[in-house]
């Protein structure tokens, strides 16, 4: 970077994303108004270091700042990413737990019984241990908490969990076992500080894999934010959540287990930021392994976690991983190429073939190898006349196959590459061009098969889905699949970094869950009014918050869930609005229909909103049916919603109580069974208000209200009511 370029720099407000990676650690600067990349840096992870991964995040900072000529108080936010909980996780890397349940009267069996989780199976051979005491919670005082503490501590646990039956109504029992546990020395937490749901067995399983996490999290967490004090960034550090949102560093020192995946969801984040997508599947395809995640109406999808086969009381990203990627080795088994992966070039600790110097290809010989020491030795790598070792990999593969662009990150020495798999054409018998087309081909089937099972569980548009290819080896994986699948691809901008964009661009987000059977308006009004204190209390903008409420009746849920950016934008991730007539050609084709089908219904805001006649034939042609559709569209062109049976109207606030109601009326199904409200969704200004969740009108009414309580009288409004 020249000094003019970095004179420049100066003075601008920039946000910071640090990802944590399993072999780099990547750092990204992101101009704060433009949402442009204006620096990146790479630095090997320390796993081994004296103090772990925070002495390469130190590393990053440091030199993103310097090299830069960025000074520390233009960093109005930093945020980093981590698989350190999941990894731990995956390797059994964690802190036994020692549970004290309590409960009382009749329940007390059924409480004890609920709280004793046992040993959790985290991989194969790999468990999470745990240590059980129960107390009468009628007989409960200071002396015996501590005498349990004590037990537990004797047995080797080095955290405590307090369980309590109904903790969520009155956690004063979990809180005083919390209190004791921290005067003698250890770290607590409790089943209420996690989950306000009732089930106390979910409840104190997340717990207990909260808990495992803490001692190694708190380390890291202590050692990171110490790193980003000293780099004299007054801004607090943000962690990525496994939701997609961020949280504070207090936060994750009680809540580390909101970690989990978090690196997998500042992929299909920093996607979504700049590839305007509306239905999709994004990939993101490292060394190792790919991270598959489908999109939906220009959102992630989100599921419930589980841990060991067990459901947890935390929502995550529906993140599916594949162990293919750019690095994936090759298996050959009987002189014959019979599969790819799972194992892969860094785990073996090899380089790839298709980065090394063609002059160093000298005389390569196929040996079989075991990356490590419980697998058999069926994977290929070629040994040169100096003794050197090389693995052949997918990227070697796709770089002779000229898959990989110019520029490109995967990009390496096709003729490098084609040496090496010389060697193994020698020993196969197959020409090389067939053998790289042979390992794609059983590669990529493997990462098209969660694709597949994705597009069907999402019901994804098939008129209108893309492959989206992040990571380092995107170019690896994605146009091939495209190839193999049929879905169009693109590879997203500043792919290798995607993650790390993700994390510097990332939104706040909280969701409280309790359980209430038909929640009233205070019920309503309490839970939002604690999900904006959360939300607030973890660095949202108040003015940026959209909270959606879901009232799940078989389950007596209810449901708040708030999303907001970190400061107030008058830009919208450098938003780009695009023409009407490129709206009406992205409906035509993702319907497949003709333009004069297309009627505008109106905008407001960032909303464009359409009704689409569709006409399908029938018998030949003898039959013919219409049906109207509506569509919701945003300035950039990605369609939020997506409603066949369904209908809209404008209004103005003022209309709220009669010519809604009215709508609302027109759209309720009735029956024997009762009534059966629409899935209702308003659109205004730069918010989107999902009503979907709510069960009765009365609760629809109300959430309306309060949703348009400070916009204007005249403030007009798009409403969609479906009856899907």
């Amino acid at each position: 970077m020249n000094d003019a370029m970095k004179k420049e720099i100066q003075n601008r407000k920039v946000r910071i994303g640090i990802d944590v990676g399993g072999t780099f650690t990547d750092a990204v600067v992101v101009d704060n108004s433009t949402y442009e990349i204006i620096a990146k840096e790479k630095v090997p992870t320390t796993h081994h270091a004296e103090h772990g991964v925070a002495e390469g995040i130190v590393q990053a900072i440091d030199q993103v700042l310097t090299k830069n000529n960025i000074s520390p108080d233009d960093v109005i936010f930093i945020a980093h990413g981590t698989t350190q909980a999941t990894n731990a996780l995956l390797e059994g890397d964690v802190a036994r737990v020692g549970i004290i349940g309590m409960g009382t009267g009749l329940e007390a069996e059924r409480s004890k019984g609920e709280t004793r989780v046992g040993n959790i199976e985290l991989a194969p051979g790999k468990y999470l241990c745990t240590e059980h005491c129960f107390l009468d919670s009628r007989e409960l005082t200071d002396e015996r908490i501590r005498e349990a503490v004590t037990e537990l501590k004797d047995k080797g646990c080095e955290v405590i969990v307090a369980s309590e039956s109904y903790s969520v109504d009155n956690p004063e029992n979990e809180m005083r076992v919390i209190r004791i546990a921290g005067e003698c020395g250890m770290l607590a937490t409790g089943g209420y500080e996690i989950s306000q749901l009732y089930g106390l067995k979910a409840r104190t399983r997340t717990a207990v894999v909260n808990a495992a996490l803490i001692p190694k999290m708190m380390e890291t967490a202590d050692m990171t934010e110490e790193a980003v004090k000293n780099s004299g960034i007054r801004k607090p550090l943000m962690i990525m959540r496994c939701d997609g949102g961020v949280m504070s560093i207090d936060e994750v020192r009680k809540r580390p287990i909101l970690t989990m995946l978090s690196g997998l969801a500042a992929g299909v984040a920093g996607a979504l930021m700049y590839e305007k997508i509306t239905d999709g599947v994004f990939l993101e395809a490292g060394g190792t392994s790919t991270d598959i995640s489908a999109i939906r109406d220009g959102k992630v999808m989100i599921k419930n976690a589980t841990v060991g086969g067990h459901k947890l009381y935390l929502t995550s990203l529906d993140v599916r991983t594949v162990g293919i990627a750019g690095g994936s080795m090759i298996v050959v088994e009987n002189g014959a190429l019979t599969d790819v992966g799972p194992r892969s070039a860094h785990i073996a600790d090899l380089e790839y073939e298709v980065f090394a110097d063609p002059e160093e290809m000298k005389d390569p010989k196929i040996v079989l190898i075991a990356p490590r020491p419980d697998d058999e030795a069926k994977y290929a790598a070629v040994e040169c006349s100096d003794g050197k070792r090389y693995s052949l990999t997918l990227a070697g593969a796709a770089n002779i196959l000229g898959l990989v662009p110019e520029q490109d990150y995967a990009k390496g020495n096709a003729r490098a590459a084609e040496k090496a798999w010389q060697a193994l054409a020698d020993l196969t018998g197959m020409t090389v061009e067939d053998l790289c087309t042979k390992a794609l081909d059983i590669g990529v089937s493997k990462v098209n098969e969660i694709v597949q099972a994705l597009v069907k569980d999402y019901d994804l548009n098939p008129n209108l889905i893309y492959l989206v290819g992040g990571g380092g080896s995107a170019s690896v994986i994605t146009p091939y699949l495209s190839r193999k699948s049929g879905i169009r691809f693109r590879i997203a901008e500043n792919a290798p970094y995607i993650s790390t964009i993700g994390v510097s661009l990332a939104m706040v987000r909280e969701q409280i869950e309790r359980n209430v059977a038909n929640p009233t308006e205070d019920d309503i009004r309490k839970i939002r009014h604690d999900v904006l204190e959360v939300i607030t209390r973890a660095g949202a903008d108040p003015a940026t918050v959209e909270i959606s409420i879901d009232v799940d009746s078989q389950k007596n849920i209810l449901r708040a869930t708030a999303t907001g950016a970190t400061e107030l934008r008058t830009k919208d991730r450098g938003t780009k609005t695009i023409s009407e007539e490129e709206r009406v050609k992205i409906l035509a084709e993702g319907l497949q229909t003709d333009a004069a089908n297309i009627e505008k219904l109106g905008e407001e805001g960032r909303w464009h909103a359409y009704e689409v006649c569709l006409e399908k034939k029938s018998f030949f042609g003898l039959f013919r049916s219409k049906k109207r559709v509506v569509r919701v569209m945003d300035e950039e062109g990605v369609i939020r919603l997506q409603k066949d049976r369904a209908a809209a109207m404008i209004f103005d606030k003022n209309g709220l109580k009669q010519g809604f109601s009215e709508f609302l009326d027109s759209m309720t199904q009735y029956s024997d069974a009762g009534a059966v409200l629409p899935k209702t969704y308003l659109f205004f200004g730069q918010k989107m208000s999902d009503l979907s969740g709510v069960q009765t009108k009365e609760q629809l009414m109300n959430l309306a209200d309060m949703d348009l309580e400070f916009v204007s009288d005249t403030q007009k409004i798009i409403a969609v009511c479906a009856k899907d």
